[in-house]
């Protein structure tokens, strides 16, 4: 366990020192990811954020099964202190997505993954990373922020894990 908490770590230290901006090798061709959680305020636009940052050869959007009206503002925040700005998404409804076709579904929450519709598009993979919802942390507004930035490099750790499978998967077609 602590290999694996050591390794998110060191990738999430990784992701928040730019170092995905420097990336030489690029995806060949476009793919596209839908990233899905409840309400499309906070995970599913952190997940949004980071791929967009990686590579301008995904076409990343995401969507909520149950989405609020706005945006998180602490979600905004956090992201921002490593200089990616999400402050101009917004929620987005799934049944807007499920006629298309995509390389990537993936749900971030348990209730998404749970409750995520069929698609009639084809998707390539579908896939569950589940992460903890900052929203609902309860204690100081330390703690709070903390979870903020806990789920954040979280979330970065394991989405630029992906990136870089899906690059070396193209990389070995």
């Amino acid at each position: 366990m602590k290999k694996v908490f050591i390794l998110s770590l060191l990738m999430a230290l990784f992701c928040i020192t730019g170092a995905q901006a420097q990336i030489k090798n690029q995806l060949k061709k476009p793919v596209k990811i839908l990233v899905l959680c409840t309400g499309n305020t906070c995970r599913s636009q952190m997940a949004h954020g980071f791929f967009a940052s990686y590579d301008k050869n995904i076409q990343i959007y995401s969507g909520g099964v149950n989405p609020s009206k706005a945006i998180n503002p602490n979600a905004v925040r956090v992201m921002a202190e490593l200089g990616i700005d999400i402050s101009d998404h917004t929620p987005h409804n799934v049944s807007e997505y499920v006629d298309q076709s995509w390389d990537y579904v993936i749900t971030v929450c348990d209730n998404a993954n749970k409750t995520c519709p069929d698609f009639n598009g084809e998707v390539m993979c579908r896939m569950h990373v589940g992460f903890d919802d900052p929203s609902e942390a309860v204690g100081s507004p330390e703690f709070i922020d903390s979870e903020y930035h806990r789920v954040r490099d979280e979330i970065g750790a394991r989405m630029y894990a992906l990136y870089q499978f899906i690059l070396t998967d193209q990389n070995n077609k």
